[in-house]
């Protein structure tokens, strides 16, 4: 995320931690694993695995976030039913976890549960590798498929090569997301712009506030903005088959044909018009939403974590749309709490996953806007939130996710990244960036085997 792909999701992994993971990675190759791994950690700053009396989680949501104070609640009901056991959440960076996830999952000090990144190239590896507990048993046994329905059920169950959408489950998703529009209703009233409800009023508003001096949109090419807008203007005209098609490795994805092509010609036609501004390259997630939420930018494309983040720093009137006329949208499940192979209280591990499946963990999730897989709206007391939670509800019933653009092959989400800075710089043109994806995308397949 892609998740790709939000405030949870920024760059935390700097360059002195990098060094020493790489100084880490070096006396891995050349003298075996001997307490590299702790090292590791300790630089990572995740610490070491818990104790008889601790249960250790390992998870990258943002403090005061809708996921992070479901895992707290959580937290309180395991601790109460289960007297004299300790549960030590440790957060870090996405990135610090996931470039890490296989080093850090190979010595003894290895967390009870560690969140991962959903999708073949990173979760699928892991539990291709061996690292990865399987969940199958427990998932029948505790329910947790009553709660992870259909198709929000995909990413968290992989085949014996890795791939996502079918076999086993190594991961359990717990709450949900979905690609949107944060709009500023003040800044929208005061230029006499009407809401966009159709792919037609979007445009036009996009117009309107292009003329009057106004860049329309808060968006970044460093990381997930425009790669967000990108997957969704494919996504917008594309059908089941192919999403599942291009996710799990079936059959075969021409990005040089509609509706892949035509996405990367929208995305140059966004820029050049200025509904996006310049110098999007050097620009992070976090720049994108603070400006927003400073009132520079009437619209922000972004996901859905990000909800309870504007809903507490907005001092401004604001509401959310999904993309206008869009057949699918961008968005499914949340990452994935597994179990490592190696964890030392693994039937601990799956009474906290089934504390944050439980009700009061969902309902804290869905009070903050988190879109909880297991909605109650009647606890939803915010009219907004009871609005953002009832399009995802709506958008999850018709099967109308198409989950997020960088997990079918490994390294996927920089690959696409680059590019699209490239787009956005005008060094990379539409055509190119096309067979560019095709040949990374191909040559990831070959290496599946698939």
């Amino acid at each position: 995320m892609f998740t790709r792909r939000t405030a949870s999701r920024r760059r935390t992994l700097r360059h002195g931690a990098l060094a020493t993971a790489l100084t880490a990675l070096a006396a891995l190759t050349l003298g075996g694993c001997g307490g590299v791994g702790s090292d590791l950690r300790g630089s990572l700053g995740l610490g070491r695995g818990g104790d008889d009396h601790t249960l250790t989680v390992w998870q990258f949501e943002t403090k005061g976030s809708a996921a992070y104070d479901g895992f707290r609640t959580a937290v309180r009901v395991f601790e109460r039913d289960h007297p004299g056991i300790r549960v030590e959440v440790v957060t870090q960076g996405f990135d610090s976890i996931r470039r890490n996830a296989k080093m850090l999952l190979t010595g003894d000090d290895v967390p009870d549960v560690m969140e991962i990144n959903k999708g073949s190239s990173d979760g699928g590896q892991l539990a291709a590798q061996g690292l990865l507990t399987d969940l199958t048993p427990q998932v029948r046994a505790r329910g947790w498929d009553d709660v992870v329905t259909g198709s929000m059920q995909n990413l968290a169950r992989y085949d014996k090569d890795g791939i996502a959408g079918s076999g086993r489950w190594f991961g359990v998703p717990t709450s949900g997301q979905q690609f949107t529009f944060f709009y500023n209703k003040d800044l929208f009233a005061k230029a006499g712009v009407p809401v966009p409800r159709d792919t037609a009023s979007l445009m036009s508003a996009l117009r309107a506030f292009t003329a009057k001096g106004q860049v329309p949109i808060s968006s970044n090419a460093g990381e997930f903005g425009l790669l967000q807008l990108w997957y969704q203007f494919v996504v917008a005209h594309a059908d089941r088959a192919q999403v599942d098609n291009y996710l799990f490795l079936r059959g075969r994805t021409d990005f040089t044909k509609p509706p892949w092509s035509t996405a990367g010609r929208e995305l140059v036609r966004w820029l050049r018009a200025g509904y996006l501004g310049t110098k999007l390259g050097g620009l992070t997630q976090n720049q994108m939403e603070t400006a927003f939420l400073a009132g520079k930018y009437p619209l922000m494309a972004d996901n859905s974590p990000v909800f309870s983040t504007v809903g507490q720093s907005a001092d401004f009137d604001w509401g959310t749309f999904a993309f206008p006329g869009a057949q699918l949208t961008e968005g499914l499940t949340g990452q994935l709490l597994s179990v490592p192979a190696r964890a030392r209280h693994k039937d601990l591990a799956y009474d906290f996953i089934t504390d944050v499946l439980a009700k009061p963990a969902q309902d804290t999730v869905g009070r903050e806007g988190g879109l909880p897989l297991r909605s109650d709206p009647a606890v939803i007391t915010d009219p907004r939130t009871r609005r953002f939670t009832a399009q995802f509800d709506a958008l999850k019933k018709r099967d109308a996710f198409a989950y997020f653009p960088d997990y079918p092959v490994t390294g996927l989400l920089e690959f696409l990244e680059s590019e699209l800075q490239g787009l956005a710089s005008g060094n990379v043109s539409a055509s190119r960036f096309d067979h560019d994806l095709q040949a990374f995308y191909d040559d990831g397949r070959a290496r599946l085997g698939r």
